[in-house]
């Protein structure tokens, strides 16, 4: 079994998209990373297969034909990790949103309490949010408080695209039954977790807005993941968590 692999999605992240997986390569562990990169017009993947020839047997690529939803990208990506039989399969943004340091502290957790969900919290011990507009970080906070007091989901992060999960979670997972694409992705596939019973750990990190590049954040990803979250309450009476 292999041990760690970490999935970025990119659409046009050429200025960062080297730099990261260098960065990554570089840690104290060992992680392999996966990029699925929604064809971008920016020539994102001709820098990762470059990357591949340096790093190989570390570094890998899924290029799809165009822009299909955050969601979609992380399903592709989990598929591919369980059929190579990862134990610790992560998601992490492109843009050094996510520190790739805190990927240590996270898998030393995830270690120590499988199988788990980790969470990379920006509000576990406050709001840890570097350069967001203060009207960004009201939405994304007060979204989570909306998440949770419609829920119950016991989480104060909902939307945290900066995530370990053991496969023995994915597994039991059934992708074809997960509905939201953007930013409501995160918030299901949270919610499924903790209703099938498994461990969710949040752990402090500081997330900083992207330096270089342009954000895909938007408000119909927004609107998606609040107007979801009624439907996916309502759902939750009938179906049965624990059968794949």
């Amino acid at each position: 079994m292999k041990e760690s692999l970490i999935i970025i999605p990119t659409y046009n992240e050429r200025e960062n998209i080297a730099d990261l997986i260098k960065y990554i390569i570089n840690l104290p562990y060992q992680f392999d990373i996966l990029v699925v990169d929604d064809n971008s017009p920016d020539n994102t993947a001709d820098i990762v297969k470059d990357l591949m020839k340096v790093y190989e047997n570390r570094v890998y690529i899924i290029e799809r034909e165009g822009k299909l939803g955050l969601g979609s990208a992380y399903i592709t990506g989990f598929k591919w990790a369980l059929n190579r039989n990862y134990e610790y399969i992560f998601e992490m943004d492109a843009d050094f949103s996510h520190n790739p340091d805190d990927l240590c502290r996270m898998i030393e957790v995830a270690r120590k309490n499988k199988p788990c969900m980790v969470i990379g919290s920006r509000y576990i011990t406050g709001v840890n949010v570097i350069n967001w507009p203060i009207e960004r970080i009201l939405m994304s906070y007060f979204g989570s408080v909306y998440v949770r007091k419609i829920t119950g989901l016991p989480v104060k992060d909902t939307t945290a695209g900066f995530v370990c999960y053991h496969n023995e979670i994915l597994r039991k997972i059934n992708f074809s039954l997960i509905r939201m694409k953007g930013y409501g992705f995160q918030i299901e596939m949270k919610f499924n977790v903790w209703k099938m019973g498994y461990k969710i750990i949040e752990i402090p990190i500081v997330f900083t807005d992207r330096k270089k590049g342009t954000s895909k954040m938007s408000g119909g990803i927004f609107k998606e993941a609040i107007l979801g979250v009624i439907k996916l309450k309502f759902s939750s009476f009938f179906k049965n968590y624990n059968v794949k």
